[in-house]
Formats: C-alpha cells, sequence, structure tokens
C-alpha cells in the first residue's frame, strides 16, 4: 500500500483572489505531490510499506531518519493545511468559540497571535492552532516539523514556506497571512477537530 495523495478539497480557483489557482496548482500539484512521492520511494520495500503516515512520521523522528521525515511530515502537514482553508468564509462557534474566548480573551486576539505568529516566523516553517489537555494556543514549528508527533491536537495550521504565497505575493509574507486569517480559515474544521477523539488522520 502506498501513500495516498489527496486532491483539494476544492477547486483550484476556489480561494481566489486570495490564493490563487497558480499558486495552488504549484503548491498542492508539485510541491504536496513531490513530498508523497518521495515518502512512497522511500517505504518501498522496506517494513513500513503498508504503516499509516503517521506511523511513518513517527518512525522517521525516533530514529533519526531526516530525509524520510521531512517528506512524510510535510506529506501530512500539506494535507491538514488545506482542510484548513475554506473557499466560503466561516466564523467558530459552540465548544470553539467558547474556548477561544476562555483561553485567548477574543477572537481578534487569537487572530493576532496567529498572524504574529506566522508573520515573525524565521524562514521556513508553519503556524498552528493546537489543543492540549483541553486548552488551546497557538505553537510554530520549524522546516517539516509537526505537531502530530507532539501529543497535541492540531485544529488549523497556517504554511509559511515561500512556496505558499512567492507566486501571489513576492516576498509579502504579511500580505499572505492577512488573508488567509481574515478571509480563509476553516473555522467548521477547527470545531470538527477540536471535537475529535483523537488527532485528525491523513486519508487513506
Amino acid at each position: 500500500m502506498t501513500i495516498a495523495f489527496p486532491p483539494l478539497p476544492y477547486a483550484e480557483d476556489a480561494l481566489a483572489p486570495h490564493i490563487s489557482a497558480d499558486t495552488l496548482a504549484t503548491h498542492h500539484g508539485k510541491h504536496h505531490k513531490a513530498y508523497v512521492d518521495k515518502t512512497n520511494a522511500a517505504i518501498e520495500g522496506t517494513d513500513l510499506a503498508g504503516k499509516s503516515l503517521e506511523e511513518i512520521i513517527h518512525h522517521a523522528e525516533g530514529s533519526g531518519n531526516k530525509g524520510l521525515f521531512n517528506n512524510s511530515a510535510q506529506s501530512w502537514n500539506h494535507a491538514f493545511y488545506w482542510n484548513c482553508l475554506s473557499p466560503t468564509k466561516t466564523a467558530p462557534s459552540g465548544d470553539l468559540a467558547a474556548a477561544i474566548d476562555r483561553d485567548f480573551g477574543s477572537l481578534d486576539e487569537l487572530k493576532k497571535k496567529l498572524k504574529d505568529t506566522a508573520v515573525n516566523h524565521f524562514a521556513s516553517g508553519w503556524a498552528w492552532l493546537v489543543a492540549k489537555d483541553g486548552k488551546l494556543s497557538v505553537t510554530d514549528t520549524h522546516d517539516a516539523g509537526t505537531e502530530v508527533t507532539a501529543g497535541i491536537k492540531p485544529l488549523l495550521v497556517i504554511d509559511v514556506w515561500e512556496h505558499a504565497y512567492y507566486i501571489d505575493r513576492k516576498n509579502l509574507r504579511p500580505a499572505y497571512v492577512d488573508a488567509v486569517v481574515d478571509e480563509l480559515l476553516n473555522w467548521d474544521f477547527a470545531a470538527e477537530n477540536l471535537a475529535r477523539d483523537g488527532a485528525w488522520t491523513y486519508p487513506g
């Protein structure tokens, strides 16, 4: 069994004008696909063939196999990221809205924290909204780092690698982050993840 390359959950032009079809064709169709292809090539003929992507990521991290970790973790992060974006503007409600008010004071304060973390992250990486022991927080990881190995529950993530925004925004990361946080974040997906028993799993 090979690791799947999942399709986008929307059309390539569905996030325009905030993220263009050109960006998604390159980001999803080339970058994400390359991570999946390299992961499958690395596990072919090994004991990891047939394992879940989450199991492969944990094995790679534990064994110090940096190449496999980078490609498998990036495969997971990207599939999760696509689901964190929505063509239809959403807003937190119910238990998620209550948790945001409790742990950040307001949605505006959470958005500010997410933006600051994403914009100020040095070089490539990811800005996350996560839940641990019932409490929400904002974190960041470098390069291919993923919160799926940290024993916490990812709710949302923002990709701050340059390939996420360079076609549309050149080097203007803040403009990309503002668009994602203010217009595209899929708060319904975040609510599903908060209510989920365990973390989101990569589609088979």
